[in-house]
């Protein structure tokens, strides 16, 4: 959509002021803050051409006005086309939390990368993992009794998957042991799929009991974690802090629902992580993102410039963008560089 400089100054300033105070803009404060030497009919008569335009509403119980998801949409593309960012030097951030990017594993390091994007925005920090390794790397069964073993299993990445398995049958400390070392002995290495066509198919010579073990235990750990990416929500609760969420029952049961589902979400990012660079879904604009009132802004990040995951931020679509989107860029590429340590 394409708006004259006057009309362009006028919208970018009443979404500037709604932003930092929460409440509907009237003509007299536009005229006060937009910098144009106009009357303040003209200004009323621009206000009635973005509402009609469906860049604006008007709330019944005020005479201001207030963006809608078109008129975001509008307000973050000029910004981000002009690079309007208040700053988006990688040195402004790195001296944050964003250098304690020091974890021992990659899973490990996502979840710090969500976390101080949640404390640095005070909203959700959203990131979806790359996905699990298809291959075997060891695993270990600790027995929490006759018939409930905790089956541990480490990639060869080093991330490590905790899964319980309440068994029909007990087993002794010797068959978890001789189990575990066969498993550790003959499939180092291989995928699951081989490892799974392998114990239903050539290991007849082993006890049935033990085989049938070891095919529970790769099923359990492959079926909850290796074959979906994983997406991790942090400081959600943030969002019951943000009048907008706060105010809104309804906007924030369907925020809350969104990550518990994941599906949309992961979605979401999934768009992002093919699309490239950073990515901003304005909530009620389109299908892609229903929920009004919520946005999400996110990026993809690499590891030896292949593109392996996707992160956000997720909170009220009145957010300062200008602040959250080079927040979320500068982390994308910290973390990618943190990664380069796992490559």
């Amino acid at each position: 959509m394409s708006l004259d400089d006057r009309a362009s100054t006028l919208l970018t300033t009443l979404v500037h002021q709604y932003i930092a105070q929460g409440t509907p803009v009237g003509s007299q404060a536009l005229m006060a803050n937009s910098g144009l030497s106009i009357s303040s009919a003209t200004v009323r008569n621009v206000m009635a051409e973005l509402e009609q335009l469906g860049l604006i509403a008007s709330p019944h119980t005020s005479a201001g006005r207030i963006p809608t998801p078109a008129g975001y949409r509008f307000f973050v593309d000029a910004m981000m086309t002009a690079n309007a960012f208040t700053t988006s030097d990688e040195t402004d951030l790195s001296t944050h939390d964003l250098s304690s990017f020091s974890a021992d594993t990659p899973a490990r390091m996502a979840n710090q990368a969500a976390q101080t994007l949640s404390q640095l925005s005070h909203f959700a920090g959203i990131i979806a993992t790359p996905k699990r390794s298809q291959v075997f790397g060891q695993i270990d069964f600790l027995q929490l009794s006759p018939a409930r073993i905790l089956v541990v299993m480490v990639t060869p990445e080093g991330d490590v998957q905790n899964r319980l398995l309440q068994l029909e049958q007990a087993y002794t400390p010797s068959q978890l042991n001789h189990a575990a070392n066969y498993l550790n002995s003959h499939f180092a290495g291989k995928t699951f799929e081989h490892i799974r066509a392998q114990l239903a198919n050539e290991l007849a010579h082993l006890q049935n009991d033990v085989n049938l073990l070891m095919q529970q235990a790769v099923a359990r750990t492959t079926e909850s974690s290796m074959d979906e990416d994983a997406l991790i929500v942090k400081g959600e609760r943030h969002l019951l802090d943000v009048s907008e969420f706060a105010n809104n029952m309804e906007r924030l049961r369907h925020t809350f629902d969104m990550f518990d589902e994941k599906t949309r979400l992961l979605q979401l990012l999934e768009h992002t992580r093919t699309a490239g660079g950073i990515q901003v879904f304005i909530g009620g604009e389109s299908e892609v993102l229903p929920y009004d009132g919520v946005s999400l802004i996110c990026a993809p990040y690499a590891v030896n410039n292949q593109i392996v995951g996707t992160l956000g931020v997720i909170g009220p679509s009145r957010m300062a963008y200008e602040k959250v989107i080079p927040m979320v860029d500068v982390t994308a590429k910290l973390l990618s560089r943190a990664m380069q340590n796992f490559s």
